[in-house]
């Protein structure tokens, strides 16, 4: 059943992130439960809000919807919870912490680190983006990639940033291939970055909550929208679907609203 079930998923483009996901949580609903019966059902909606964030309780709820929709059980499907909206972005690594962080990398001649900092800040690339560019995007500039429903989005590489790389390209003598590898020469993983970066933060005494990929696709936003103020196209090279996921982006930092309390109140 599983088999057909992901066979169904691959029709509607999922990336392979969200496909792994919704396949994973079906797999471990039926290994707690007997059935998709609207006790149990129920029983594991409880379970999740009792254990999880509303946006990760979400996730897998739709993933069990799309399994119940796959064995014509629509009418089953469980309600969404909400998701309260925060009036500030938390987490957010600061422009300060970006460039120490950037610098400090240069500086002890970790070149390859430091680029994956730059890529991550300057492109606005996720993660999982960031692993798939190769020299050869570097050299054209950009990179395409098919977001769900086959749409086109393209990632622009600030000539800034392509010329530096080349220039490191040249002198490491790499003329193809993916462009961040490991130390096995493989292509390397999200997980080995997101480990990598917080051992950096460490290194060079920063703060471990602000250093994570994808607090520098945030700062991309947050900067982008300092300096040219268009949200749609801001929305169209993050790659969102909606403008209102944007919008996030035109609030303040909790540190920058914390600042800025502590200036202009003084009465």
């Amino acid at each position: 059943m599983m088999e057909q079930f992901e066979t169904h998923l691959r029709k509607k483009n999922l990336s392979e992130n969200t496909l792994t996901s919704y396949l994973w949580t079906v797999g471990y609903y039926f290994d707690h439960y007997e059935d998709a019966g609207q006790e149990n059902l129920l029983a594991y909606k409880g379970y999740l809000m009792e254990h999880f964030k509303p946006k990760t309780v979400n996730l897998r709820l739709q993933a069990l919807n799309n399994y119940l929709e796959f064995i014509g059980e629509e009418k089953s499907a469980l309600k969404f919870i909400k998701v309260q909206q925060k009036n500030f972005l938390e987490n957010v690594v600061s422009n300060a912490d970006y460039t120490f962080l950037k610098n400090s990398l240069r500086k002890d001649a970790n070149m390859e680190w430091y680029f994956v900092v730059w890529y991550l800040a300057a492109t606005g690339a996720r993660v999982s983006e960031l692993v798939q560019i190769k020299v050869e995007h570097v050299h054209a500039g950009y990179f395409d990639l098919y977001t769900k429903g086959g749409k086109l989005r393209r990632l622009y590489i600030p000539k800034k940033l392509k010329t530096e790389t080349l220039e490191w390209l040249g002198e490491i003598k790499k003329s193809f291939g993916y462009l961040f590898l490991n130390r096995f020469g493989k292509r390397i993983t999200m997980r080995g970055i997101s480990q990598q970066l917080k051992n950096y933060a460490e290194k060079y005494g920063l703060d471990k909550k602000v250093v994570y990929p994808h607090s520098f696709r945030h700062r991309f936003a947050k900067n982008f929208l300092d300096k040219y103020n268009d949200i749609a196209l801001l929305a169209d090279l993050m790659g969102h679907e909606s403008i209102e996921t944007t919008r996030i982006y035109l609030r303040r930092t909790a540190s920058e609203q914390q600042a800025l309390v502590d200036e202009i109140v003084t009465w």
